[in-house]
């Protein structure tokens, strides 16, 4: 069978020279090309075909690259509409553009493969006439893996500087009629790039479905069970009282990055999954999505319907933010939203400087409805500042240290009148730069923002100690609970370089900073860096959108930094910002942002960890354990007291996987690596302002990251105690370069892609409902 498959894959390659006669003839050989109907049923033939046997792969060795936003070309290879749609030469993250760019959302931008070409998108399938021999040789798709397994890569040690793996290396994007100039130049550019070619078997499967014309389906549709789920929710989201109306909005703007699923009693059921989305029609009718660039833009259309769209492309792990729906969370939504006592008399307008600002659009909702909505799903949230489009690359990040912590003030104490009359009043100062849209000027002024948190956080500071004087006290009753049970209370953010990580639990050893939220500064981050941020902007509404976040991160910091004793707090914040920009040190010193006293008693002379530790032992009953860094192995507990040194040299996400005793099984962890910074807020001089002495480490079991740039394969307990001996004493490139050839799974592994698919299923074991593939995208060359 394996030497019919070489035979066969021989027979390819040289028919394929056949094409070299000339690619710019592609018209005189096979005609006009047009976008061609491919979707066919998914019970029978080539439509079945495709979801059993060609889709696997292309999850599996394509997606790994090509999945979303960040994807080489835009070709997104997760659905039918993103293999149909192809190439584009236009980045959707260019932090360079002037002027906006015109979104490219699959399903939203385009209704047809049509209207792709027309917006410059270029097929990676034959849309010629359609032969077998046509199908592959004007095939961009097809001529990309053949290009890989006619210059096949070397097998193991490291890539030459032909290979480029940064973020923002050069892409050419070829049509068929480009790709001969491209394969001449760039012989090493074949398909899976900077990765081993795909298995003779492999390359049959993709070969056979291209030539009988690359018909596609989608996955099958949802169950009776889950159908049903999405009428009753649809029902309840699309009532037509204002009150509902409102309330659906405001979920909506806070939903419609999650995937969501209906948990079943039945857990042989496959689960699939749905996106809350704006249409214009009601439920009981199809879909017609309203494509806005931000989820509360004008819809224009007389009534805004929510409905519950089936998400069939395929779930990758660096999206995927799962939430689970259900009778409770029904109940729960009718009680902080309908039950809850308030008029709404007429609907908020969409204008940008309204709808822009939640305190403006949603001043008739209670603060204490939205903000324990908001609470309920904390992780989820934050996880939209995360996985959304607003984190990918550096400079989108540097605004967050690499590690830390993050509790909530308890909406009991957040939610009085008063503070609801505080965001009435200051509702300007507190307005987002979206409120200007996606084509700004370069940079605004710094201190116009400076000068409107200033004035509202005087007034907040007011305000608390005003409250505080009546209550008599500050202490860590402050703090949400998470009402005893929810463990979104909680959470711990990693970031690493660029990209980012937010779970639940205070995990790791304890951070440098510290955040606690409230509600206003919540919902603030939310519309900042979710909401109203558009990865299509130019680069001054992205530039703005990194200044603002500057001064969110200062408040949610100095929330923590008011539990300390007041002589106390000057001090640890000058050091979390030394060497900054004297703008920056006159805004954190100035005293009226400094607060009351605190109430809580410290007894050592390291006051920031004692609170720290404080906090942990009265969040204690809702912390969660999945990733407790000390529950690691004896050992491997050594990993998370590395020296900066070794910390240095590793990369920011390194996977492990240790096989058991018995051969049957694998335990999985995660290290990370977190760089120390003097500060952060320098928006284009992040290295100048590292502490390399400073870096340390974290080791937990199981998998936190999306996109890991190390994998390192352990068979058994002797190997183990190697690698844990020798990567505590690396101290330059070439004994990590030693460590690597020993230990770890490299892009030139001849078994890359048998280790790859083991990842993956431990992965899906340790992370359940969580599990989405992975991004090869960042695996390091080293």
């Amino acid at each position: 069978m394996r030497q019919r498959l070489w035979t066969l894959l021989l027979a390819v390659v040289i028919l394929s020279g056949c094409a070299a006669i000339g690619f710019s003839k592609y018209d005189d050989l096979f005609g006009k090309a047009q976008p061609q109907a491919r979707i066919s049923s998914n019970k029978q033939g080539l439509g079945a075909q495709y979801l059993t046997s060609v889709k696997p792969v292309l999850d599996t060795r394509c997606v790994v690259c090509h999945g979303c936003y960040d994807a080489p070309c835009q070709l997104k290879l997760t659905s039918p509409e993103g293999i149909d749609r192809g190439v584009s030469k236009e980045r959707v993250y260019d932090g360079t553009r002037l002027l906006a760019q015109t979104p490219s959302r699959l399903l939203y931008d385009a209704k047809d493969t049509q209207t792709w070409r027309d917006k410059g998108f270029t097929p990676v399938l034959n849309e010629r006439v359609q032969t077998e021999q046509a199908n592959l040789m004007g095939s961009v798709l097809y001529n990309s893996l053949l290009l890989k397994i006619r210059n096949p890569m070397q097998q193991q040690g490291v890539l030459g500087s032909e290979y480029d793996f940064s973020l923002d290396r050069t892409q050419s994007c070829a049509n068929m009629d480009e790709f001969a100039t491209l394969a001449q130049r760039q012989p090493h550019g074949g398909m899976p790039y900077g990765l081993p070619a795909i298995s003779p078997s492999e390359f049959n499967t993709l070969a056979t479905w291209l030539r009988s014309g690359a018909k596609m389906a989608h996955i099958g549709p949802a169950s009776d069970f889950e159908k049903k789920q999405v009428s009753q929710w649809e029902a309840f989201l699309n009532q037509s009282p204002f009150k509902y109306q409102l309330s659906a909005r405001y979920i909506y703007e806070h939903w419609y990055l999650a995937n969501i699923y209906f948990p079943s009693e039945n857990t042989q059921r496959p689960v699939n999954f749905f996106k809350l989305v704006r249409s214009k029609t009601p439920p009981g009718q199809d879909i017609e999505l309203i494509a806005t660039r931000r989820p509360y833009d004008e819809p224009n259309t007389s009534r805004v319907y929510y409905r519950l769209m089936h998400e069939r492309s395929t779930i990758l792990a660096k999206t995927h933010m799962p939430l689970a729906l259900n009778g409770h969370k029904m109940r729960r939504l009718y009680e902080q939203f309908i039950a809850a006592d308030y008029q709404v008399d007429s609907l908020p307008s969409y204008q940008p400087k309204i709808a822009s600002n939640p305190f403006k659009a949603f001043a008739q909702i209670p603060v204490k409805s939205k903000y324990q909505f908001m609470l309920d799903e904390a992780e989820l949230i934050i996880k939209g500042y995360i996985k959304g489009p607003v984190c990918r690359g550096q400079v989108a990040l540097n605004v967050i240290n690499d590690h830390f912590w993050v509790a909530f003030v308890d909406p009991d104490k957040n939610s009085s009148a008063q503070v609801s009359e505080l965001l009435l009043t200051h509702d300007d100062s507190l307005a987002l730069p979206a409120s200007d849209q996606s084509n700004v000027l370069p940079i605004s002024s710094w201190t116009k923002y400076a000068a409107h948190q200033h004035d509202y956080l005087k007034a907040k500071t007011a305000l608390a100690n005003k409250l505080l004087a009546q209550r008599n006290k500050l202490t860590l009753d402050l703090l949400w609970q998470g009402e005893g049970h929810n463990k979104n209370a909680a959470l711990t953010v990693f970031r690493h370089f660029d990209s980012a990580t937010v779970v639940k639990g205070f995990i790791g050893q304890q951070p440098k900073t510290m955040w606690v939220l409230d509600y206003a500064l919540f919902e603030r981050i939310h519309y900042l860096l979710v909401a109203g941020f558009d990865v299509y902007g130019n680069i001054g509404h992205q530039l703005n959108t990194r200044l603002y976040m500057d001064f969110l991160r200062l408040e949610g910091e100095q929330n923590f930094i008011n539990l300390l004793p007041k002589q106390a707090r000057k001090h640890v914040k000058q050091h979390w910002y030394r060497r900054s920009h004297i703008s920056l040190s006159e805004f954190i010193n100035r005293n009226a942002l400094w607060g009351a006293q605190t109430d809580i008693e410290y007894v050592t002379d390291t006051p920031k960890d004692e609170l720290m530790t404080k906090m942990e032992q009265y969040l204690a009953p809702i912390l969660s354990k999945e990733y407790d860094y000390q529950a690691v192995p004896e050992l491997f507990n050594v990993l998370n007291n590395l020296p900066s040194q070794a910390v240095n040299l590793l990369p920011q996400v390194s996977f492990i996987l240790q096989q058991n005793k018995e051969g049957n099984g694998h335990s999985a962890y995660t290290l990370i690596h977190h760089n120390a910074h003097y500060n952060i807020s320098s928006l284009l001089n992040e290295t100048g302002q590292r502490a390399y002495h400073e870096d340390t480490a974290t080791l937990v079991p199981g998998f936190i990251g999306d996109y890991p740039e190390a994998i390192w394969y352990l068979p058994n307990e002797a190997h183990a105690e190697q690698f844990v001996s020798r990567i505590q004493q690396i101290l330059n490139e070439a004994q990590y370069a030693d460590l690597k050839a020993d230990f770890a799974i490299r892009r030139t592994h001849p078994q890359f892609w048998q280790y790859s698919d083991l990842l993956h299923k431990v992965a899906k074991e340790y992370r359940g409902i969580e599990h989405g593939v992975f991004d090869y995208n960042r695996l390091e060359n080293r």
